[in-house]
């Protein structure tokens, strides 16, 4: 019999904390965290809205990916359509589908949630849902009007199993891409198929949002 793992809530006393940076969107906390020997730690992170982001696969297995220049690490990278939780509480499905017209200006008929992940648990809270968008049309309406790195954004359709072949050569990096093709990858040979991946819906206690 296999083992099963999951992730468990826990919550270690905090006797001390203070923000030392507030950005527009992020900011950096200072805790000072008990530790189980009684020791205390002091950790500094990122606090973070977080994120969504959509895998948008079309009729011919080609999942919209866009290049988008990523100054921190000095390099245009291809991603999918994603976007930060501006709005606390905000439904991640309705902010999903906020990015994939602005980003892309199409829109889907069937949403699954595909995989829920933290990008960087270490320094960062920062939670990211990966949507699965499928039966994919162009959006009506104008288009939306994009400003600084993403006036400079390609689109293109890619088939998955090359962005699998890239991103296990080295030479896909971007977090939401790489895990969600994989794991779109790996939903699709598995025994349910997608039709087993969640509902859009599904609750997500890392992000808690209204209906």
């Amino acid at each position: 019999m296999s083992t099963r793992i999951y992730d468990e809530a826990q919550e270690w006393q905090v006797t001390a904390s203070e923000t030392p940076f507030t950005g527009n969107k992020t900011g950096v906390r200072t805790d000072d965290v008990v530790m189980p020997d009684g020791s205390v730690a002091r950790r500094d992170y990122q606090t973070h809205p977080g994120s969504v982001a959509v895998v948008a696969l079309d009729d011919q297995d080609r999942v919209l990916v866009l290049s988008q220049y990523r100054h921190p690490v000095r390099q245009k990278l291809w991603e999918i359509p994603a976007g930060l939780l501006d709005v606390p509480g905000e439904n991640p499905l309705h902010a999903a589908q906020r990015e994939l017209y602005e980003e892309a200006h199409v829109k889907a008929e069937d949403w699954r949630v595909l995989v829920d992940v933290y990008t960087t648990p270490g320094g960062s809270d920062e939670a990211v849902r990966i949507f699965l968008a499928r039966e994919l049309s162009e959006a009506e309406g104008e288009r939306f009007a994009v400003s600084d790195e993403e006036a400079d954004m390609e689109l293109a359709r890619v088939q998955l199993e090359e962005i699998v072949r890239g991103a296990l050569a080295g030479e896909l990096h971007n977090n939401s891409l790489v895990v969600g093709s994989l794991a779109l990858n790996a939903a699709m040979q598995g025994g349910g198929g997608l039709s087993a991946l969640r509902p859009a819906g599904s609750p997500w206690p890392a992000r808690p949002f209204e209906g």
